[in-house]
Parts: C-alpha cells; sequence; structure tokens
C-alpha cells in the first residue's frame, strides 16, 4: 500500500509542477481547488450539468460580490478527476481581482474537453493530486478543496491514507455528495472525506441540483462562514 502511495506522490508532483501560479497581488485570503468527478458513474448529461452547475455558479452575483469584495484576493484551480493516474487540470491557478479573471476561468471550464469517461472512483489520488496543486499554489491564508462525487472510493488508497500521507496541515476538505448514485454517499462523505478546521459537506438533488449546491457551497466558503464547525483531526484507518 505504501509503495502504491509513493508512486502516487511522484505522480502528483509531475503534474503539479506543470501548473504554477500565476501573478498575484500582494494578499491572498483563500485558495480554492475544485474537483470534479469524471468517472464511469457520471454519464455525458451528468457530466454537462456538473460542469456547467460550476460555471453559472461562479457567475451568480452573490458568489462574484462575495469573491471580490473581501479583503484580498481569492485564488481559484479546477481539475477532474476519476481513476488512479486520471486526474487532469482544466485551469490552472488564477487570482480573482476582477469580473474578467472569473469569465477567463469560466470560459477555460466551459471550453475544456471531458477528460475521462471510463475510469472508477479513485478519491485518495485525487485529493493527493490536490494537495500537491495546493503546495505548489499561491500562498493564502486559507486553503480549501472541494471535491464533488456521487459515489465512494473504489480505487487505490481510501481518502484516509491520502491525508496521512500528502501534505494537508492548514487543508480543509468540504464536500459536495451528489445523491442518486451511492446509497451511503452523504455517510461516506461525512465519515471520510470531510476534513480539517470547519469542513462541511453539501447535498445537490442528483446532478438537476448541482448549480444551486455548488452555489451555496461556494457562499459558505467565500464568506468564511464555520456553522457549527469543530476540527477534523481523527483521519487515521479504523
Amino acid at each position: 500500500m505504501m509503495r502504491r502511495i509513493s508512486a502516487a506522490v511522484a505522480l502528483a508532483l509531475t503534474v503539479g509542477a506543470a501548473a504554477p501560479a500565476t501573478a498575484q497581488s500582494d494578499h491572498c485570503r483563500l485558495a480554492l481547488l475544485l474537483a470534479l468527478d469524471v468517472s464511469s458513474s457520471v454519464d455525458a448529461e451528468e457530466y454537462i450539468l456538473q460542469r456547467d452547475g460550476l460555471a453559472a455558479a461562479l457567475s451568480d452575483p452573490l458568489v462574484r460580490r462575495a469573491i471580490l469584495d473581501g479583503e484580498g484576493h481569492v485564488s481559484i484551480a479546477i481539475y477532474e478527476w476519476s481513476g488512479r493516474r486520471q486526474s487532469s487540470l482544466v485551469s490552472p491557478w488564477v487570482a480573482l481581482i476582477d469580473d474578467a479573471t472569473i469569465d477567463g476561468v469560466i470560459a477555460a471550464l466551459l471550453s475544456a474537453p471531458r477528460s475521462h469517461t471510463r475510469f472508477p472512483t479513485a478519491m485518495g489520488y485525487a485529493l493527493g493530486y490536490g494537495a500537491t496543486l495546493l503546495a505548489r499554489g499561491p500562498r493564502c491564508e486559507r486553503q480549501v478543496i472541494d471535491v464533488s462525487g456521487d459515489g465512494e472510493n473504489n480505487d487505490g488508497f481510501s481518502p484516509r491514507l491520502a491525508y496521512k500521507n500528502f501534505p494537508f496541515s492548514n487543508v480543509t476538505v468540504n464536500g459536495l455528495a451528489v445523491l442518486g448514485g451511492s446509497d451511503d454517499v452523504v455517510d461516506y462523505f461525512q465519515r471520510e472525506v470531510r476534513y480539517g478546521f470547519g469542513a462541511f459537506v453539501e447535498t445537490s438533488e442528483g446532478y438537476q441540483g448541482y448549480r444551486d449546491a455548488m452555489t451555496r457551497k461556494l457562499l459558505r466558503e467565500l464568506n468564511d462562514m464555520i456553522l457549527g464547525a469543530r476540527p477534523v483531526t481523527d483521519q487515521r484507518p479504523g
């Protein structure tokens, strides 16, 4: 198992090195990394609902206000994930300093082809990839990974082992659990995926509800709303 994790570390470092941060203004308050599920359980229609739902959430006037009106800027990157070696960068780190930079991220998201369609759900590998992107990204007050998914890890090492073996110090992992796939998806995200101080899980009523769920999630993260949150520190394998 540890040999597999070491290989994943090397892979993540390689792909992470290809995504340098863009030039930043002085103060970054939040590095936000969005991870979209493109595993085989997500069909073509569901993928479009997920992709377009994220684009619509970033276009929402309240979300834009939350991005642009805070003290310091928000930096964002987006990647797709599925199998062990099928995490793919969609948009590298961008400092969102005005409407034009937000529009640029949206355009990159909408123009990118789906990276994969037929691989399983390797969530531990996906989280390791995300941790490496954060480590090689901009220095910000807060670091958050958003993981969307409709199922449980079924390939490779678990999220818990990712948290033990990748750089997750001071990183929060929030989940967006899409209902309608696995019966246990919400409990799994609460138990295995949610990580770090203030971490939470948002739910979407199928992919049809993804836009609204992502909008709620972004507003909560951007406004630093910690509702009944507690540190999630015990991530050791049971």
